[in-house]
């Protein structure tokens, strides 16, 4: 799950900025402590950003179209390598927990350049295992380095001009949700006709290049790092216990992410199975097209968040992934259902996605921490949901994937009824 970033920008209309958390105008020199950019790179910077974001958060989700095809070529069922799915987000979530909250203490422009290669190396042996384990871990690798988005979407609303923040910050959402519609659109296609190693290489060469090309035109930050260089992952167990507010919406949005993560990333199985609905890869991942319901949500949910507030919008999202389970289930054997079942599920995930982050980035003084473990409780939720999705899968076919998420949808919801909220929302 990428973390929505139009939240890190702007709070609820009429809110007052949560302590440390004051809206930053474009900063003179270009940046803090930084050395102006040239016009050129001044053109360059938020398309750049955009597109790096769409590349990095397709990273994440790779595997999962080409399960099939991973188990074809390794001698195994495609239910026995799912788990590769959960692999990939537990090390995003990795590298959220201890990269991004760097990205307030270390020069941005270094960190994202060897971030870049370390996940462009990692890829490139994720294209050259020989098994599952070696896959496994090029894939956990990968994905930890692969939180860029994270560390630039800060940078791009501190940059940005008081007027149009918030339309740069949307031009970096619209590029994370389409890498997310790309990985399963494209990466099946390309699968099916050139293998799925080759998607791993494809995946490499982009990363290198776009990750490197966004170092460079970033601005040269000159930073006196103080405290130790995590301290920012020490602090977030506080952060959370002294925010009710904060570990409910982490919370929530683990309950969802994880459901939406079993359903999303075991389809590739219901659709090109036997027992299923028999497509090639190509046709499967052409399913991802659903995916662009989340790009036409996420700004209709960001102003429902400032007129009726968060509470309202995560109970209605949960509602609707409530209607989707079923939806999801009778899919299995009828089209129509699966296909209005992936448009619920898209819309509920990205309109609490926007109300969570929301709370999560407004109700503590140290909004990145927050952040932080914000993105890594929904990662978290998402990949240990992914990970039971395939054994479920495996012992009772689709019918338990749509246990699975729906057990998670309970869990995330009743689990934060019983603690009480410090403030009314």
């Amino acid at each position: 799950m990428t973390s929505s970033p139009s939240t890190s920008a702007t709070a609820p209309a009429g809110a007052e900025p949560a302590p440390g958390c004051r809206p930053a105008g474009p900063p003179a020199g270009g940046g803090p402590g930084g050395a102006a950019p040239s016009t050129a790179a001044a053109r360059l910077f938020l398309p750049l950003i955009a597109l790096c974001t769409a590349v990095t958060a397709a990273n994440i989700y790779l595997a999962a179209p080409l399960l099939p095809l991973i188990a074809h070529d390794m001698g195994s069922t495609p239910s026995a390598v799912a788990w590769l799915a959960s692999v990939a987000q537990l090390g995003y979530a990795a590298g959220l927990l201890f990269f991004a909250p760097l990205g307030d203490s270390v020069n941005r422009r270094r960190l994202v350049a060897v971030l870049s290669l370390v996940a462009t190396a990692a890829l490139l042996a994720a294209a050259a295992s020989a098994g599952t384990g070696a896959l496994a871990g090029a894939v956990l690798v990968a994905s930890a380095a692969t939180v860029v988005p994270q560390l630039l979407v800060p940078l791009v609303a501190e940059r940005a001009p008081a007027d149009r923040r918030a339309r740069h910050v949307a031009a970096v959402i619209a590029g994370l949700f389409t890498g997310v519609v790309a990985a399963r659109v494209l990466g099946g296609l390309a699968g099916q006709a050139f293998g799925w190693r080759t998607v791993f290489v494809g995946a490499a060469v982009l990363t290198a290049v776009l990750g490197l090309a966004t170092a460079y035109i970033l601005p040269v930050e000159r930073r006196q790092r103080r405290g130790p260089l995590f301290a920012g992952l020490v602090a977030i167990p506080g952060v959370v216990r002294r925010s009710p507010d904060l570990w409910r919406a982490c919370v929530r949005q683990a309950g969802m992410y994880g459901a939406w993560s079993a359903l999303w990333t075991s389809l590739a199985l219901l659709l090109t199975g036997d027992e299923g609905y028999g497509m090639t890869t190509a046709a499967a991942g052409l399913f991802g097209l659903f995916g662009l319901a989340a790009s036409v949500v996420a700004p209709l949910a960001g102003g429902l968040v400032d007129r009726f507030g968060a509470a309202k919008v995560v109970r209605s999202a949960y509602a609707l992934a409530a209607l989707s389970v079923p939806l999801f289930w009778l899919g299995g054997r009828t089209m129509a259902a699966l296909c209005a079942a992936a448009v619920l599920v898209h819309a509920a995930l990205v309109a609490s996605h926007v109300a969570n982050q929301t709370l999560a980035l407004t109700t503590t003084s140290a909004p990145a921490t927050a952040n932080t473990a914000y993105v890594v409780a929904g990662f978290a939720g998402g990949a240990l949901a992914s990970a039971l999705a395939g054994p479920a899968f495996g012992h009772w076919g689709w019918g338990g994937v749509c246990a699975v998420a729906g057990a998670w949808l309970v869990l995330g919801w009743t689990a934060t009824i019983v603690r009480p909220a410090r403030t009314a929302r």
